[in-house]
């Protein structure tokens, strides 16, 4: 028997001893890992939303998981088979991002290493990183399932990712396509609408003449991005708009440029906007871009993927930055005497919530998965009740997004991630899970963005597709608990490949809790280096 006298003699609660010796008891009492015996319904689940292996954790997980552990500590103390489904994710951008700067701070970049290196750095990266999140939840005694940990880079996990990417694809859910993108000069990638945030930004508002080519006048345009004007290709006016109504037909010449724009008559143009005639450049601005299709305009793309001036551009601009460019043509314009006026104007501009760095939309060439056939059966779930939030109010908040759902760009230019399942070969493409027989068969280097393989989570880390006893015993979850930040990003998501891939609702009841903030008022993140770690404070603090 242990010598206990030492324990008798202290006089003071030392949660830092007491502690280890609790959870070394509760870990070899097998609870925290239940057989998969009986059915989802008798036994009670939740999948942990897993955190990305770019750091630690902070204060916003332990409240998260606290929510967890007293759910999952009620259900087994009733004699249930109570499983928390225990991962990481290896969060594509955000642990690129994090293994970049470190390179840049060893004098070099994953250019200089190449693919393969690169990669073996960011394993490195997650053997670090994802092992102390897990230290990080033991020591606050969450009661996960740690003898059966998830990543979702695991080759298991992968294969699934790869079987619902082709399955997807084979449905035509997924093509590929050029069309306009939110790219992220910072990541050097394509990302999602779901990625951006908008800020409120005064820009200056240049009214522009453009000559028309009848010569008998000009008609002026009023843009924040005078820079674009290079990549023009016409002028709208709404049809309804008197002031324009003899225009429509005719052209106007492009200035410092030279090409003729035809005006043309589109309902999107706002009479009320400046001067009520909107220069049309389909290569970098997405409603402009509609407009263009429905008109069949030709794209030209005047901006590149390192946010530089292309050879589309006349020589004298190529290279520029999109800052030096603006400058250098409301130079030009001024010695023209093509500006009439410029005036403040405070807008909503989009930047990346990744890097930080405005967004650049861009025309390029990426897979998409076409949305709406999987949208609405998800959105049945939560009007049937079949999938509960709570507070109840977050319900309108994924149906307004369901209802006005737009394609997904999936892939990602990132190094790390999931792969594309995809080759070409002289013009021929290939989509399955093994590579294709023959030889000249390229990859595509891209990989898949993040929340694709997150929103396989709670089935996916159950053995799916293969019908494991897991699966049977613990799949449908019964709870997610999360935030309202990512009720589009991952929960709408979750739902809608469960039910596409299981048949089933992934958890019944979805628990939205409130957000940890910082000092400057955003949500705490590891990323803006202004997360608490939990452990500071059980120690006393910093």
């Amino acid at each position: 028997m242990a010598d206990t006298s030492d324990l008798r003699s202290k006089t003071r609660y030392d949660p830092s001893e007491v502690e280890p010796r609790v959870l070394e008891r509760w870990l070899s009492s097998g609870l925290f890992h239940p057989e998969p015996e009986g059915s989802a319904a008798e036994n009670y689940s939740i999948a942990i939303p897993p955190p990305n292996v770019t750091g630690s954790l902070h204060m916003g997980h332990a409240f998260q998981d606290a929510i967890m552990d007293a759910l999952i500590r009620f259900h087994r103390a009733l004699g249930r088979r109570a499983k928390w489904i225990l991962g990481t994710d290896h969060a594509g951008i955000a642990t690129q991002t994090q293994v970049e700067q470190l390179l840049a701070a060893e004098g070099t970049s994953r250019e200089q290493l190449g693919r393969e290196q690169f990669e073996r750095r960011v394993w490195e990266w997650r053997a670090q990183y994802g092992g102390q999140i897990i230290g990080q939840l033991k020591r606050l005694g969450a009661s996960c399932d740690y003898e059966d940990e998830r990543f979702t880079l695991d080759p298991a996990y992968a294969e699934a990712v790869a079987k619902v990417f082709v399955a997807l694809y084979e449905k035509g859910y997924i093509y590929r396509d050029r069309y306009l993108v939110n790219w992220d000069p910072g990541s050097r990638s394509a990302i999602s609408d779901l990625e951006v945030e908008d800020h409120e930004v005064t820009d200056a508002l240049y009214y522009i003449d453009y000559p028309l080519a009848s010569g008998s006048g000009a008609i002026t345009i009023a843009t924040v991005r005078p820079e674009t004007m290079l990549a023009d290709v016409a002028i709208a006016v709404n049809p309804s708009d008197a002031r324009y109504e003899r225009l429509v037909g005719e052209s106007a010449i492009l200035p410092l440029v030279g090409r003729r724009l035809p005006i043309i008559a589109d309902d999107h143009v706002r009479p009320d906007f400046g001067t009520g005639a909107l220069k049309v450049t389909p290569g970098h601005d997405p409603n402009d871009f509609e407009i263009g299709r429905r008109h069949r305009l030709e794209q030209i793309s005047v901006i590149g993927e390192d946010a530089r001036i292309t050879d589309a551009a006349p020589e004298r601009f190529q290279g520029l930055t999109t800052a030096e460019a603006a400058q250098a043509v409301v130079a030009e314009l001024r010695d023209q005497g093509l500006i009439t006026r410029i005036e403040d104007y405070l807008h909503a501009v989009p930047f990346s919530q990744r890097s930080g760095e405005r967004i650049e939309p861009l025309v390029s060439l990426q897979w998409f998965m076409r949305m709406d056939e999987l949208a609405a059966p998800a959105i049945e779930a939560v009007r049937s009740g079949r999938v509960r939030f709570h507070p109840a109010s977050n319900a309108a908040v994924y149906l307004n997004w369901l209802e006005n759902i737009r394609p997904w760009v999936l892939s990602r230019q990132l190094w790390w991630g999931h792969r594309l399942p995809v080759w070409y070969r002289r013009g021929e493409t290939y989509v399955g899970i093994e590579p294709p027989d023959g030889e000249g068969w390229e990859r595509d280097p891209d990989v898949l963005d993040t929340w694709f393989s997150s929103a396989l989570w709670p089935f996916a880390t159950l053995g799916w597709p293969e019908q494991t006893p897991a699966l049977r015993a613990f799949y449908p979850t019964d709870a997610l608990v999360t935030a309202r930040d990512i009720i589009f990003l991952w929960v709408a998501r979750m739902v809608m490949m469960g039910l596409e891939f299981t048949g089933e609702v992934p958890f019944s009841d979805v628990h939205i809790h409130a957000i940890i903030q910082a000092p400057d008022g955003r949500r705490m993140s590891k990323s803006l280096g202004t997360g608490i770690d939990p452990m500071d404070l059980m120690e006393g603090g910093p």
